[in-house]
């Protein structure tokens, strides 16, 4: 067993296109006005779901988690450590938040 995909809920869609695909360098087919994205990075695929088409479709309510330490990470591959620093100073310059 291997995972293939890593889905994530967003609330604005374009925004997140155009961070993924531009500033994180994913393949992304869709527009910007779509409702759900397939990413491809590295033979791996990431999901974006529209929340709010998302519910539409399910026909359920999904909250965000609050008062829990629930947490997501995604892992990207660079070639050295200095890389990583110019990667996320280019990722925070781009709208990324640093915790």
């Amino acid at each position: 067993m291997r995972s293939d995909g890593y889905g994530l809920f967003v609330k604005d869609m374009a925004k997140m296109i155009r961070f993924y695909r531009d500033v994180l360098g994913f393949e992304i087919k869709e527009d910007e006005n779509t409702d759900n994205v397939y990413l491809l990075k590295d033979g791996t695929v990431f999901l974006l779901y529209g929340k709010d088409s998302f519910e539409k479709l399910s026909s359920r309510r999904y909250e965000y988690l609050k008062e829990i330490n629930a947490h997501s990470e995604m892992a990207l591959y660079v070639d050295t450590y200095d890389e990583v620093d110019i990667q996320y100073k280019n990722a925070i310059q781009h709208g990324a938040t640093s915790y």
